[in-house]
């Protein structure tokens, strides 16, 4: 994992300094890069290149690609330091060849755009997208506690998680699913990302303090963030999305109880509340059913759980979870085991809780799963 994603993940306490973008005549610089790709002498070749570079370092706003403020037109902008660095490429190229394949990349991504139908991101510029992880593990010290989000919610997931699925696997507009709303977390992050959002939470209590924290998240583009109180183990979720215009989702995403850790309603019908894990897994399983057909095929689940002690012994519930979802047509993806982000009240029982451990012989409980399914 860079230093840059961990910065913007929040592990470390200062904040990064933003990325300078540059702004250029597009056609102008795409003129200059074709003057390249003729010249057949490398020396002449990186002489051209390292005056670009130059002027690029330098900012000269008068220069005729060069502009520092965003015009209407035939404008395009790049990461300064990206864009340098794959000048770089080009000055350490030992042919021709390669110096000229380097520069029709670049040529490439100024004209044209690469995408696939599950994200937005542009595999032509993809070293832009270093907010994005790809690890399969993720360290982050601290939850996202900006604009509307909260930390006092017991069992809330920590932002970065729904921001990361959103930015992977939808595109802006597309629908997102969340059976398991609880406070809203998912649902501000759709605003946040452009993308629609419909929650389902059992207790009404907490739906409604929800709806209160996602409506006062901004809504730029205007997209749907709804929360409606229902038992996702019955609730007709083709009904809900006809109601909003819509027939199918793009994206699913569940945090479920880790069965009985914490009891979230008195509710009979809450997961919390199952008197077994069998039980547990049953009303979990039964919510994989209800969402399945609404999604559409080739699209992506994301559940995120943990695991959990029961009389001294080791109860593999991500794993439980994980066949629940197999046994109804998914395909595993991937696996992500992430770290728990400790409240303050877990930091000062550190103590207590590696005694327990020495005393009691099994280790303390530091990290989840976040499995991730496709819909074949």
């Amino acid at each position: 994992m860079s230093e840059r994603q961990l910065h913007l993940l929040g592990y470390q306490e200062e904040k990064p300094e933003k990325e300078v973008e540059i702004i250029l005549n597009k056609s102008r610089f795409v003129q200059v890069l074709d003057e390249c790709l003729e010249q057949q002498d490398l020396a002449a070749l990186k002489s051209r290149i390292w005056q670009v570079r130059g002027i690029l370092l330098s900012g000269q706003a008068n220069h005729e690609f060069l502009l520092n403020v965003d015009l209407d037109g035939d404008t395009i902008s790049f990461r300064r330091d990206i864009l340098l660095a794959e000048l770089e490429q080009v000055l350490v190229a030992r042919t021709l060849a390669r110096a000229h394949y380097y520069i029709k990349r670049m040529r490439a991504s100024c004209e044209q755009v690469r995408t696939n139908r599950i994200n937005d991101i542009n595999l032509l510029r993809w070293k832009e997208y270093d907010e994005i992880l790809t690890d399969s593990l993720w360290v982050i010290k601290r939850r996202d506690n900006s604009g509307a989000h909260i930390g006092s919610y017991w069992g809330n997931f920590i932002p970065q998680i729904p921001r990361q699925m959103m930015l992977r696997y939808t595109c802006r507009g597309e629908w997102v699913l969340d059976p398991f709303a609880g406070s809203g977390t998912t649902l501000i992050e759709c605003r946040r990302l452009g993308r629609n959002g419909l929650g389902v939470e059992l207790n009404p209590e907490v739906a409604g303090r929800a709806r209160e924290l996602v409506a006062s998240e901004p809504n730029p583009l205007g997209v749907v963030s709804d929360i409606v109180i229902g038992d996702s183990t019955t609730t007709d979720f083709a009904a809900l999305l006809h109601e909003r215009g819509a027939e199918r989702v793009q994206f699913v995403l569940m945090h479920p109880p880790y069965h009985d850790i914490i009891r979230f309603s008195p509710d009979e019908r809450d997961l919390s509340n199952a008197p077994s894990v069998e039980d547990f897994l049953q009303l979990f399983g039964a919510v994989v059913e209800r969402t399945y057909p609404i999604l559409d095929d080739g699209r992506y689940l994301a559940v995120v759980i943990g695991d959990k002690y029961a009389r001294g012994e080791w109860i593999p519930l991500g794993f439980y979870t994980m066949q629940e979802v197999l046994r109804r047509g998914y395909a595993l993806k991937s696996i992500v085991v992430k770290n728990f982000v400790e409240t303050r009240a877990k930091r000062q029982q550190q103590a207590l809780w590696r005694y327990r451990a020495l005393a009691g012989g099994f280790y303390v409980f530091k990290h989840e799963y976040i499995l991730l399914f496709r819909k074949r």
